[in-house]
């Protein structure tokens, strides 16, 4: 079993691969280039066709501007190197396709002829292959059945030899241990939390002085951001929605048209298993009854309980079967009964209630959704009048005496979060906006609607001392107590190297046993835990931050605890990740070497040509 689905695994793979292929060959090779120019480069007598280099050269392009949110053309995409990246790849497919061919690795006929069978793509409505659907594809592709199955039978030789160079890599056992240890050792701590209220005398109020000079000392805790002074001009469909006026007729048409939603029927959680006959149907129900379960029917069907999985259905979703699985008052299975795909057998996982939601319940609510959909299609019908104000000239003062925008001003910066900078459309606007950029009506994600100008912009520079002072005064307050702690428990520290106990030092002392560096310790900053991993029995150390010191004493360290699950889970997982990573790298060498046996040959002007047929 283990043997057939890794094989349907690696198929499955194949597949996907050859039908890349399938539509690669249908594109650029068919027109353009393709009568002039077949291939952009050779290694040893493999060939890199125009088409294959020109749709993996597109399905890039259009990952990469998937990724950075918008179109992106081929000269832009070029500067990051994807037309290299394409092209080493298919220099290295192609590699291993030569080297295939060399050492004689191939496939036969039946293995292609049972691959061809297997395709999910070549079955017709009875769910077997259709040779008519098969030949129609390959007829859309641009191939013939002969092609395709060269191919196919490329494809397939080029995964054996790419799972003999992978197969059996593992990562060393002592690294295995290694990360084990790691991330299994445990430690036996103690330590004490030190805050204002555990010094020795309180800090005495600071004098002018002190502010000043501390100010003085740190200018940069004390900075403001640059600003921009901005006016704008806003109209959201909030302001407009209390002027609208939403009649009871339309309310209750539209709670009728959600009918479905505020009055469901009883409904229940239900998985359906499907059989070709009464017969083969009531032996299943025979085996239920025996101590079988339902999940091993569907194993032993091949399938997964996704497949057989319906989700809520209602009595009027199920026809005939509704009577048998509704009459259950309580989970469990229902059936044989009779189905449009044939006897099944259901199981009930769950029985969920009729609800029934009075139109009275959610009348506010429809009338709430329905005035701020009117309000948006009201703001967005004057967009084009807003547009046409701001072309003829008129000022954002005159746009908002003009309309029912409203004016505004803000001193925005990039922390600015308040009011209309708490949309992201505004604050993005506010960003880009420079002196004597011309207004333009921008929407925001709500439906409103703004436009801004810049009037002036206030470069980063200290907050004046008065306007600081309270800043300036918590900050200082914090400086002494944390300079005050940490001499008190470098103090306190120094008897613990001197042989002390923690716990005579006359504090509260808290506890740890068998503590592992993922631990999360209330009441402690995580900088606590990294450095008592890094302390040897019976040290101490000090931690400070935020105003408060933490004193640590190592007491001992433990190995992992046998039997841990998570962390022989967590070990092996990364053994396995680099034992993957071994295994890429031991491909990319092999494949390396091949090219250099083999040779490579590129044809520059063909890559050229290519590269102008893209936008």
């Amino acid at each position: 079993m283990a043997q057939r689905a890794k094989g349907q695994k690696s198929n499955f793979v194949v597949w996907g691969i050859v039908i890349l292929l399938i539509v690669g060959f249908a594109g650029f090779g068919a027109t353009g280039l393709g009568g002039r120019i077949q291939s952009v480069g050779s290694v040893g007598d493999t060939e890199i066709s125009v088409s294959r280099y020109a749709r993996e050269l597109e399905q890039e392009l259009r990952a990469f501007s998937a990724q950075v949110g918008r179109p992106v053309s081929l000269a832009e995409a070029r500067q990051f190197g994807i037309d290299r990246n394409v092209l080493q790849r298919l220099v290295s497919g192609a590699a291993l396709e030569n080297e295939v061919a060399r050492i004689g690795l191939s496939v036969g006929d039946a293995e292609v002829r049972a691959q061809v069978l297997r395709s999910p793509g070549f079955v017709g409505l009875s769910g077997d292959f259709d040779r008519e659907a098969y030949e129609f594809a390959l007829e859309q592709a641009g191939m013939t059945p002969a092609e395709y199955e060269d191919v196919l039978r490329v494809t397939t030789a080029r995964g054996i030899l790419e799972t003999a160079v992978l197969g059996g890599v593992r990562a060393p056992d002592v690294y295995s241990d290694v990360i084990l240890n790691y991330v299994g050792e445990r430690r036996n701590f103690s330590w004490i939390e030190l805050g204002e209220a555990a010094l020795s005398s309180p800090v005495p109020a600071p004098g002018d002085a002190d502010l000043r000079a501390y100010y003085d000392a740190n200018t940069d805790e004390f900075m403001l951001p640059d600003t921009k002074k901005l006016t704008y001009v806003w109209l959201s469909p909030d302001a407009l929605v209390d002027q609208i006026d939403v009649d009871q007729d339309t309310l209750r048409a539209l709670y009728d048209e959600r009918d479905a939603q505020f009055n469901q029927p009883e409904r229940r959680l239900v998985e359906r298993l499907i059989f070709a006959s009464d017969a083969e149907a009531d032996v299943a129900s025979a085996a239920l009854a025996g101590g079988t379960t339902f999940d091993t029917l569907v194993s032993e069907r091949g399938l997964a309980l996704s497949d057989v999985d319906l989700g809520d259905v209602s009595r009027n979703d199920l026809g005939d079967a509704a009577d048998a699985v509704f009459a259950l008052s309580e989970p469990g299975i229902a059936g044989p009964a009779q189905t449009d795909l044939g006897p099944a057998l259901f199981r009930i996982n769950a029985i969920l209630a009729a609800q029934s939601t009075p139109f009275e319940d959610v009348a506010n609510d429809l009338r709430a959704e329905l005035a701020a959909d009117r309000a948006r299609r009201i703001v967005s019908d004057q967009i084009g009048e807003f547009d046409d104000l701001l072309a003829g000239g008129a000022t954002l003062e005159e746009l908002a005496d003009e309309t029912d925008m409203v004016l505004g001003q803000i001193d925005w910066s990039a922390e600015t979060t308040d009011g209309i900078a708490a949309y992201t459309g505004f604050s993005q606007a506010a960003a880009q906006v420079a002196q004597g950029d011309f207004p333009e009506i921008v929407e925001l994600a709500d439906g409103g609607v703004f436009a801004l100008r810049l009037n002036s912009l206030t470069d980063a520079h200290p907050e004046p001392f008065e306007d600081a002072r309270d800043t300036v005064q918590n900050a200082w307050h914090l400086a002494q107590v944390s300079a005050r702690l940490a001499d008190e428990a470098a103090v306190l520290n120094a008897q613990l190297e001197n042989g002390a106990r923690i716990g005579t030092l006359g504090h509260p002392v808290t506890v740890e046993t068998h503590v592992t560096r993922a631990a999360f310790i209330q009441g402690a900053v995580p900088a606590l835990m990294a450095r008592v991993f890094e302390l040897s029995e019976g040290d101490s150390a000090l931690v400070q931050a935020e105003g408060k010191v933490w004193i640590i004493q190592l007491r001992e360290i433990l190995p992992p605890e046998a039997d841990n699950p998570e962390a022989e889970a967590l070990a092996a997982a990364v053994a396995g990740e680099t034992a993957q990573g071994i295994a890429q790298d031991l491909l990319a060498s092999f494949t390396r070497a091949i090219q250099a046996d083999a040779g490579i040959s590129l044809n520059q002007a063909a890559l050229n040509s290519i590269h102008t047929q893209f936008p």
